[in-house]
């Protein structure tokens, strides 16, 4: 997976790197199980800090994402409950659509978008 970050934008480093690992886990080029780069070897390849890409991998975990285990290091986490939507998802999910009120935006423009994203992900093999 190519991580895709804009080192001169506003959203911090740490962020783009958990959202790009998210964004690949969503797309299936990232699947349950597979390791991911040590911490040392990601910040080396892209050209950070290593404490940068230890708060993205500290994050990953904290929101269920990665498992870290200090002897294999860390790895893509099979999810708890396989097509539940939880509590912070649905919290995250109002805001957005609280965001996208506050601008104007229809709920039926809102849902289509939604459902362009949700297309978007469409992991390979997945129906």
């Amino acid at each position: 997976m190519i991580l895709r970050l804009d080192m001169s934008g506003e959203v911090p480093i740490y962020m783009q790197i958990r959202n790009q690992i998210v964004l690949g886990i969503g797309r299936g080029e990232l699947r349950a199980g597979e390791g991911l780069p040590t911490v040392r070897q990601l910040a080396e390849d892209i050209g950070v800090n290593t404490m940068t890409v230890n708060k993205a991998y500290a994050l990953l975990k904290s929101e269920g994402y990665i498992e870290i285990d200090r002897r294999k290091g860390a790895a893509v986490r099979r999810a708890a409950k396989p097509g539940e939507l939880d509590e912070d998802f649905r919290r995250r999910l109002t805001l957005l659509a609280a965001e996208a009120a506050a601008g104007g935006v229809s709920p039926e423009r809102f849902l289509d978008a939604c459902r362009e994203a949700a297309s978007a992900m469409n992991p390979k093999g997945a129906e």
